[in-house]
Formats: structure tokens, sequence, C-alpha cells
């Protein structure tokens, strides 16, 4: 079963501001070709979460792993985030998806800031 990746942010005006998180999603499709990957936003730019998850259904996708891209568990990532995957997985329940723990929550992530601290 074909598995995609979203990339979820808040996003910003200044198109600038998508260029890491853009990165990202270029290093998944570099290391795993076979896995559609796409960027998606809560705010201010697109593609909507909505749209995103549409794009990789549309491409063959049946399960979905949604991966908030926060360093703090906020208001977005607490209420508005688990809001919308509700309402996507209402949308379209043959697709499995999965929430994945926000960026910031990840010990690697955290251990690999203090290192570029220190370094």
């Amino acid at each position: 079963m074909k598995t995609g990746i979203i990339l979820f942010a808040h996003g910003s005006r200044d198109p600038q501001w998508r260029l890491p998180i853009e990165a990202v999603a270029a290093q998944i499709a570099q290391r795993q070709p076979d896995t559609p990957v796409r960027c998606a936003y809560l705010e201010l730019c697109l593609p909507s979460l909505p749209d995103a998850a549409i794009d990789l259904i549309a491409a063959g996708a049946r399960q979905l792993k949604v991966f908030p891209l926060f360093l703090g568990v906020g208001k977005h990532a607490r209420e508005d985030l688990p809001e919308l995957m509700l309402a996507l997985r209402a949308a379209h329940p043959q697709v499995q998806m999965t929430l994945l723990p926000t960026a910031g929550e990840s010990p690697e992530l955290i251990a690999l800031m203090a290192d570029i601290a220190l370094a």
C-alpha cells in the first residue's frame, strides 16, 4: 500500500520562509523516490492540508503520514491540527492517516540542534 508524506507547517507570506520545508521534502524525495511527499500549510500560503492530501490520494496513496514541522507544541499543534485531521479522515475514510508527533518532540532533532549550537 502506497504511503504519502505531508510536511505540515504554519505558513508565511514570505516565499523564502518555505525554503527549509521544501528542502526537507526534497531530501525525502531523494532518499525514497517512490514515496510521494507534499508540503502543506495552515495559513498564509498554499497548498492547504486538505489540498495536499487530495493530491497524494489522486497519486495513489492509500496511507498518509502527516508530519508537523513545529518546534513547539502550541495551539496549532494541540488544537488546530487535530481538528483538521478529523475533517480529513471524515472526508477520506478509505485512507489510513497517521498524525506524527511534532518535529520539536523528536529526541533526535533536539540532540541535533544541541550539536549544531555546540559546534
